[in-house]
C-alpha cells in the first residue's frame, strides 16, 4: 500500500473507522467490524460477466462489463437485487484480483467496465482501478450506485471513474427513511451528484452512440408518487443540467415491499410518461 497514490491511501484509511459513506457508521472495518453495509475490510465480488440489460449507452455489441458487490449502504425494502445487496455472500476478494476481473471483461469484448453497488468498497475499487489501468484497462468505468454518497468520498475518486451512474431515488426525506432507512437522501444525494457532475460533466458518447464520459441518473418511479418524482428530476436538472436521466417505470414489489401497504401497485403508465416529457423539457438527455 505504500507505493498507492495519496487518494487510494486516504480512501483505505476512511474505514478504520469507517466514513466512506454518509451513514458514518465508525466501526474498524479493518479489524473485522462490519457496519450497515455487512461488509468488512475486503470487498466481496457476488459475480462478474458481461450484462446487456443496462441502458443502450452502455450496452452496445459487447455488453456492459458488470461487476456485482454484495453488500450496500441503504436498505431498501423494495431492493430488486436483495440476494446480492442484502447479504455479504460471495467471493472475498483483494483489489489485484477484482483488478483482473476488469481486465477479463474488456478482453471478452465489455464496452465498459460497471461496478454495481460499490460506495462500500470504494476503497477496494479505486486501487482496483489504478492497477487495471496500469496493466493496461482502456474502456471506461462505470460507478453504478444507489446515490447516497459522501462527497469527501467522491473527491477521492476523481479522475478514477469516467461515468458516474447513481440513482436519485427520492426528493422526500420521510420517504427516504421509511423505505431506504436514511433520513437525510435528498439532501446527501443532491450533494453527491453535484460532485459527480463536477467531476465528469453531462453524459458524452462516441460515434457509436456508446458513454465515455458523463453522468447517467436513474430515477424509479413508485406507486403513488411516494417518491414526489417531479421534485426529483426538478432536483437533477438543477444540479446536474444536461445528465442523462433515466426515468424508470419497472418497480414491482418484491422483497419486503409487502409489508407496506403503499407500495403493493404499480407506478400509473401515464405518469411515468408525463414525468419522462418533463425531464426531456429540462434539458435532460435520454439514456438511448
Amino acid at each position: 500500500m505504500a507505493d498507492l497514490p495519496d487518494n487510494a491511501l486516504r480512501l483505505r484509511e476512511r474505514i478504520s473507522p469507517c466514513r466512506l459513506c454518509p451513514r458514518q457508521c465508525g466501526v474498524d472495518r479493518a479489524a473485522g467490524e462490519v457496519g450497515a453495509c455487512r461488509i468488512g475490510a475486503e470487498a466481496v465480488v457476488a459475480s462478474a460477466g458481461p450484462h446487456f440489460g443496462e441502458e443502450p449507452v452502455l450496452v452496445g455489441r459487447g455488453g456492459s462489463g458488470t461487476i456485482f458487490f454484495s453488500g450496500c449502504n441503504l436498505d431498501c425494502v423494495f431492493c430488486q437485487n436483495a440476494d446480492i445487496s442484502h447479504v455479504s455472500d460471495g467471493q472475498r476478494m483483494q483489489p489485484g484480483r477484482i483488478a483482473s476481473l476488469a481486465l477479463a471483461l474488456e478482453a471478452r469484448g465489455c464496452e465498459n467496465v460497471n461496478f454495481v453497488t460499490p460506495t462500500h468498497v470504494s476503497h477496494a475499487i479505486a486501487e482496483a482501478i489504478l492497477a487495471a489501468r496500469a496493466a493496461g484497462l482502456t474502456v471506461p468505468v462505470v460507478y453504478n450506485c444507489g446515490g447516497y454518497e459522501s462527497v469527501e468520498t467522491l473527491g477521492l475518486l476523481e479522475g478514477l471513474v469516467e461515468i458516474y451512474m447513481p440513482d436519485f431515488k427520492y426528493a422526500d426525506a420521510q420517504a427516504g427513511a421509511t423505505y431506504s432507512g436514511v433520513s437525510d437522501y435528498p439532501e446527501v444525494a443532491t450533494a453527491a451528484l453535484g460532485e459527480m457532475h463536477r467531476q465528469v460533466g453531462p453524459l458524452e458518447t462516441d460515434p457509436r452512440g456508446l458513454a465515455v464520459r458523463g453522468v447517467l441518473v436513474r430515477h424509479l418511479v413508485l406507486p403513488g408518487d411516494l417518491a414526489r418524482s417531479r421534485s426529483a428530476i426538478e432536483t437533477i436538472a438543477r444540479t446536474a443540467p444536461g445528465c442523462a436521466l433515466n426515468v424508470m417505470a419497472q418497480y414491482r414489489p418484491c422483497f419486503r415491499a409487502g409489508q407496506f401497504p403503499k407500495l403493493q401497485q404499480r407506478p400509473d403508465p401515464q405518469a411515468v410518461h408525463s414525468l419522462r416529457q418533463l425531464a426531456s423539457s429540462l434539458g435532460l438527455q435520454r439514456p438511448d
